[in-house]
């Protein structure tokens, strides 16, 4: 369950009764019993030395250095120490300064130290005031800020997201330096117990996005969050729909540009990438270096991004539409020349391209599970090899390989990879429709696709929206990139209470 102050002013009681009770040292050995990485210490307080204090911690998710050099050397030094004759004592004068350690929390509560624990803390416990002193410490040895794989930057950041949910908030604090940002933790996962945090603007975001947000996170209970599947479909509107519906990124500057938006972020810990919403249709469409390149520009290549959508959708039906149904629509030279390879193919068109897409899909796949290197050569080669031996072989015609490659590169043309598969699907329903009514069930199909689309909802955002606002000018605003001096307002269907951007 996920909590918050920020969502819920009281934050419900924990179920799980198994860490209630007075803290003590002997009932966190029972908690981590089996643990071979739970480790204690017991120490001595005070010039006298009649308090004793046991530090617990988890090997390898602590700096042992910080441990040494900010916690216990502090407190084995006598003179710091003072005369401290009971456990109250003792917790006040360290609460007071006596280590050099900043964040310090007092728990009294079992469960909350358990988490502590688990998230790379280290804990003086005081078992005769059953209380407990919590000091995050956590070891830094995790992987570096790098470049990002997955959106290519041209003019944009050179960083990307780690899999350290405090290094992704500090990459967006850096970007977004005002006290505006709210960032509001909880965990998830009743077994797991994922950390996840949610960032917003204040004064930006739509209180009922973030109400929606709130009370579908609390309604979230499973065993375990290690993967994006499981907190988006548990969380959107139409789960059951293969478009979309969570904007995916790996890097921090178009992060924090959908934050100004007054959109909503959610990072995970332990997952490299950030989740935004809500999110439209026209969103996948638009890429981060369209903020740093010239309007005209942008705007071309706007066009050419939903043309690559069009024809990875449609092409490969429309020709077989054309080629099994509709003849006469084909110019008579192109006619004569689709007539000439056809003759010695033994399959028909239908199955030509049913068989030659699912070709293409078997050397994607190949090339996403192999190590980069070996997956780059398999994808070139075997697309090649195929396609250069299905047609000596005579299996299918030259036009039905190029048909297939135009779809496929223009599908590989999309900026989101999430976009491109649902794209993959609609094409394979497209063509269905194809074989069995021509272009009657292009048509069908199509407007059944189109009409799942209007339906979809995005934490109350229409997903096709700015064209289900029956308002002039939409389809210009969602395929032209207007000029940045020019785009004073934010997008009034984010229902933001501060719509100017700039002046």
């Amino acid at each position: 369950m996920y909590h918050d102050h920020l969502f819920y002013p009281k934050p419900k009681a924990r179920k799980d009764p198994e860490y209630r009770g007075p803290i003590s040292t002997a009932a966190l050995k029972t908690i981590f019993s089996f643990c071979g990485d739970f480790e204690t210490r017991s120490l001595d307080f005070g010039l006298a030395g009649i308090v004793s204090v046991q530090a617990c911690w988890l090997d390898g998710l602590v700096s042992g250095s910080q441990i040494s050099d900010e916690i216990l050397r502090p407190l084995t030094d006598r003179l710091r120490s003072g005369n401290s004759d009971t456990e109250n004592d003792v917790v006040e004068r360290i609460l007071a300064g006596a280590v050099y350690r900043g964040s310090v929390h007092r728990r009294s509560d079992m469960d909350l130290l358990v988490a502590d624990l688990c998230h790379g803390h280290m804990a003086l416990v005081f078992d005769g005031a059953a209380v407990a002193l919590s000091f995050e410490v956590r070891a830094s040895e995790v992987r570096p800020v790098g470049e990002p794989t997955l959106e290519k930057s041209l003019k944009g950041g050179k960083d990307a997201f780690t899999e350290t949910l405090r290094v992704n908030t500090a990459l967006v604090r850096r970007r977004v330096a005002t006290p505006k940002l709210k960032l509001s933790e909880g965990t998830l996962g009743r077994r797991s117990n994922t950390r996840v945090a949610v960032l917003f603007l204040e004064g930006l975001v739509s209180p009922e996005t973030l109400k929606k947000l709130a009370v579908r996170l609390d309604r979230l209970d499973v065993d375990a969050l290690l993967s994006l599947g499981t907190l988006e479909e548990s969380i959107v509107d139409a789960p059951l729909s293969p478009f979309p519906q969570l904007l995916h990124t790996e890097r921090p500057d178009r992060f924090a540009m959908y934050l100004m938006q007054g959109r909503i972020g959610l990072l995970v810990d332990g997952l490299p990438v950030g989740l935004v919403l809500p999110v439209t249709l026209a969103e996948y469409m638009k890429v981060t270096d369209d903020a740093g390149t010239h309007f005209l520009v942008s705007s071309v290549l706007s066009l050419v991004r939903w043309a690559a959508l069009l024809l990875a959708a449609l092409l490969p039906a429309l020709y077989v539409a054309m080629a099994m149904y509709h003849q006469e629509m084909i110019p008579t030279r192109l006619l004569l020349s689709i007539i000439e390879a056809e003759q010695d193919v033994p399959f028909s068109t239908a199955l030509e391209v049913l068989g030659m897409l699912g070709a293409f899909c078997l050397v994607q796949e190949a090339g996403l599970r192999l190590p980069n290197p070996i997956g780059d050569t398999v994808s070139i080669i075997g697309a090649l090899i195929v396609g250069q031996a299905a047609v000596e072989a005579k299996i299918v015609s030259p036009i039905a390989i190029i048909v297939v490659a135009f779809s496929a590169i223009a599908c590989y043309a999309l900026p989101s990879q999430d976009l491109a598969a649902a794209v993959r699907l609609a094409r394979l329903a497209l063509l269905l429709g194809a074989i069995f009514a021509g272009l009657y069930g292009t048509a069908l199909v199509t407007a059944l696709l189109l009409l799942h689309l209007a339906s979809l909802d995005s934490f109350g955002v229409n997903y096709t929206a700015p064209l289900s606002d029956g308002l002039r000018g939409n389809l210009r605003r969602m395929l032209l990139q207007p000029p940045k001096p020019a785009d004073k307002f934010r997008d009034p269907h984010l229902k933001t209470p501060d719509r100017r951007r700039q002046v």
